[in-house]
């Protein structure tokens, strides 16, 4: 039975709404459980742990997964609307499996689905698990019944894990914006900033989904960033991608920070010995000299992961991605471990950083290496097409930047990274989970590094369309 958009990317399975809600969703779900019972990693009567995030499908997709968990003979247990971290701690603490119903950053036509066992985030080989175990689950008449509310001690965990994270009163000063649209961590992040004593001004709230990308801000939210600052005389706003798995940053003048640099100010706040992040991450991560280590991976946070278990033991591992999402891979400032995706851990660890420092955001920031990433997408670009330009790229990579003069080096550690004389990069990355072409600038200033994302899109649009 063939599910239409439905495909596993970078961060679990997604597609299009109309094709996940109903018997998908079951299958996936009974497909998930059976790859599990046939490793002997789950038995009948064990718990299945459930969350979403606040999309308007995200409920009866929800509901989807827990009828199917209590046809396959386990307890599901509803942790209602919570962060994907939340979840991933929840199932750590109990050793349970679980799925997080969302779309993370994506439009609201579409959601997905995240599935975790006990260890944490499931790998590539359990993706191809799953995958072959579908063939023989059979969605069917399961009674799929409304969900509640859910319960909310995962919730409350979550909460209690940053407790202490910060000395008491440390944001006392800071006059903070919450971006809130629709972010399942919306209200979460204003108690916990007010807990540290933050004046924190609530912003955007929004009752329908707003698809917030960290790593291709739009121009609107731009805008609107730049008049909040400024009328409302923020030190900094704060906000996360739809699961708040992603951190969003904004300085106090309305720009915007890339989501490696907060990764990299974040290791560098908890002590890490090595980091681990993608090949599309800012090389101001090697050039700070803050880590003994820096290793480089494919984008998704399987790759990530699977990396930091390789580091030395003892060592404080701490691994981002160029979204900003923080995994945790040792304990570190007294935090334990949590190896997936988290916005709250960057926001506070940036946020502290700025009054341990006495320094503002931007400041921050200028004190780092003077390279600049910068980066966007072609939207509804089909795989194939993306392909195209990958292939006239292998084959002539000197005609294609001629104007912008000799290839030094490429890197296809993931898609074609390309390092330009005088050093700047353009790399091109087709998307693992959607139509879509992403395209990512380096150069030593920002204005250098708009014109190479303005014209490595220009330039790829004339290949793709």
């Amino acid at each position: 039975m063939a599910d239409n958009s439905l495909k596993f990317g970078t961060s679990g399975l997604r597609g299009l709404v109309t094709d996940l809600v109903g018997p998908a969703s079951v299958r996936y779900t009974l497909a998930f459980v059976d790859y599990l019972k046939g490793k002997g990693a789950l038995a009948e009567g064990d718990t299945l742990l459930v969350g979403r995030d606040l999309r308007d499908s995200s409920p009866a997709i929800a509901g989807a997964v827990v009828a199917a968990a209590r046809h396959a003979g386990l307890t599901p247990v509803d942790c209602g609307e919570l962060p994907t971290p939340a979840l991933a701690l929840e199932s750590q603490r109990l050793g349970a499996p679980a799925v997080m119903v969302t779309g993370s950053h994506i439009p609201a036509d579409r959601n997905g689905l995240k599935f975790y066992v006990a260890s944490g985030e499931i790998e590539k080989a359990d993706e191809a698990g799953i995958i072959a175990a579908l063939a023989h689950v059979d969605g069917g008449e399961i009674d799929v019944r409304p969900l509640g509310s859910g319960e909310s001690s995962a919730l409350a965990r979550y909460e209690r894990r940053y407790g202490s994270f910060l000395p008491n009163g440390a944001l006392r000063g800071l006059r903070i914006g919450v971006f809130q649209h629709s972010s399942v961590a919306r209200d979460l992040l204003v108690r916990v900033l007010h807990a540290f004593g933050a004046d924190v001004v609530e912003l955007g709230r929004s009752d329908v989904f707003v698809p917030v990308d960290t790593e291709a801000v739009s121009p609107e939210y731009s805008r609107r960033a730049g008049v909040w600052t400024a009328d409302l005389v923020l030190d900094a706003i704060v906000s996360t991608d739809g699961d708040a798995d992603r951190p969003l940053l904004v300085d106090q003048c309305g720009n915007f920070v890339g989501g490696d640099l907060v990764g990299l100010l974040t290791a560098k706040f908890l002590g890490a010995d090595v980091v681990v992040t993608p090949v599309t991450s800012n090389s101001a991560i090697e050039a700070s000299g803050y880590f003994e280590n820096v290793v480089r991976t494919r984008v998704g946070s399987p790759f990530v992961i699977a990396a930091m278990k390789e580091a030395a033991e003892g060592a404080v591992v701490v691994g981002f991605e160029a979204n900003g999402g923080v995994l945790l891979g040792s304990t570190a400032r007294g935090l334990p471990a949590l190896p997936t995706r988290d916005a709250m851990l960057p926001i506070l660890a940036v946020l502290g950083t700025m009054r341990a420092e006495g320094k503002s955001l931007s400041e921050l920031v200028a004190q780092l290496p003077p390279r600049h990433g910068r980066s966007d997408r072609l939207e509804q670009v089909p795989a194939e097409r993306s392909a195209l330009l990958m292939e006239r790229l292998g084959a002539d990579a000197a005609g294609y930047f001629a104007e912008l003069g000799r290839v030094d080096g490429v890197s296809s550690v993931d898609g074609l990274r390309f390092t330009l004389e005088g050093g700047d990069v353009v790399h091109y990355r087709p998307s693992g989970n959607a139509p879509e072409l992403r395209c990512y600038t380096e150069a030593a200033s920002v204005e250098r590094a708009a014109e190479l994302l303005a014209w490595g899109l220009a330039a790829a649009e004339r290949v793709v369309r």
